[in-house]
């Protein structure tokens, strides 16, 4: 697969962070080790592999026996981790995401690279929509969807420190950086809020982060103050952020993956139990055809003025 062009100015690429920090853990740590399945370049981390040799492990198009060899490596001592393609990742190798590493506990880094539509142009096969709502079903299973390079960084150190198994999911095209305070601190199981607001509320995550801020701005001139929640942290699910959003009585859940299972069902399941608000789930509502990655967010309403659109809906129905 080729790689993108360089990185337009103000944009990164959250797979390099990701790679920069391992590199940084690893000069640390002898025990870290990284498995791929001959996706060393995708994955960023061909530098590792300068440094490390000894301790990076292709498996090859063998997604299965990747998973495997990570548990393996974690039973031994060593702290694996597991870098591929989600989309390749949580769908040939579930069996082994589920019976070697969720049930059996153990203690592998799962990270599943160039997430949702990252991969644009290749299509349905390479899409990874399904990839959260499928993991979330897993016990034991920390999940985390970072934003930007930053909390890519921040979801890395924690996953390193975090005893047990945790799936981090990277995208592959660039974002900018999300604007947060001095004292911003990555906690998996912990929401942040990055924008205080009462008349409702936005529940995002990833890629999508930076547009639900920039929807935000806008609702502004609608006179409405829109709180926005980065809910990183799928798995542990920060419950009462949840409880506290639909206070405002008007939340929208954003999301770079399918409406079926992923952010938009755990905050429904949250809601529906203990907190009833009027509540929207965007993202990809079925099959998503090939395109380009602005195609496809323009297609699916995954844009500032979409998202907008859908709080003014949201409100709208808690006013009539």
């Amino acid at each position: 697969m080729s790689e993108p062009a360089a990185e337009p100015a103000g944009v990164f690429d959250c797979r390099n962070a990701f790679a920069e920090t391992l590199e940084a853990l690893a000069e640390a740590d002898p025990r870290i080790v990284t498995v791929v399945n001959d996706s060393l370049g995708s994955s960023k981390l061909g530098g590792f592999k300068k440094r490390f040799p000894e301790r990076t492990i292709n498996v090859g198009i063998a997604e299965q026996n990747l998973v495997g060899v990570g548990a393996g490596l974690a039973n031994g001592g060593k702290i694996p981790f597991v870098s591929a393609a989600s989309c390749f990742l949580t769908a040939r190798a579930m069996e082994q995401i589920k019976a070697d590493v969720s049930y059996s506990n153990v203690n592998v880094k799962l990270i599943g690279q160039s997430a949702g539509i990252a991969y644009g142009e290749l299509g349905p096969t390479h899409h990874s929509i399904e990839d959260i709502a499928w993991l979330r079903l897993l016990p034991n299973l920390a999940i985390v969807v970072p934003s930007d390079p930053w909390e890519t960084a921040e979801a890395v150190k924690a996953a390193a420190a975090h005893d047990g198994p945790i799936f981090v999911r990277i995208s592959r095209f660039p974002v900018p950086a999300v604007p947060r305070s001095d004292g911003a601190r990555f906690e998996i199981g912990k929401a942040e809020i990055l924008r205080e607001g009462t008349d409702a509320a936005v529940i995002t995550n990833g890629v999508m982060l930076h547009r639900a801020m920039a929807a935000a701005d806008r609702l502004v001139k609608d006179g409405l103050n829109v709180r926005v929640i980065n809910m990183s942290s799928i798995a542990p699910l920060d419950v009462e952020a949840i409880r506290s959003a639909a206070d405002t009585g008007a939340v929208v859940t954003v999301e770079e993956g399918s409406v079926r299972g992923g952010l938009g069902g755990a905050v429904a399941e949250v809601m529906s139990t203990s907190r009833p608000a009027h509540l929207r789930v965007l993202g990809f509502p079925g099959f998503v055809p090939t395109g380009s990655v602005d195609f496809l967010f323009e297609h699916f309403g995954l844009t500032a003025e979409g998202i907008a659109t859908a709080v003014r809906d949201v409100v709208a129905a808690t006013e009539s």
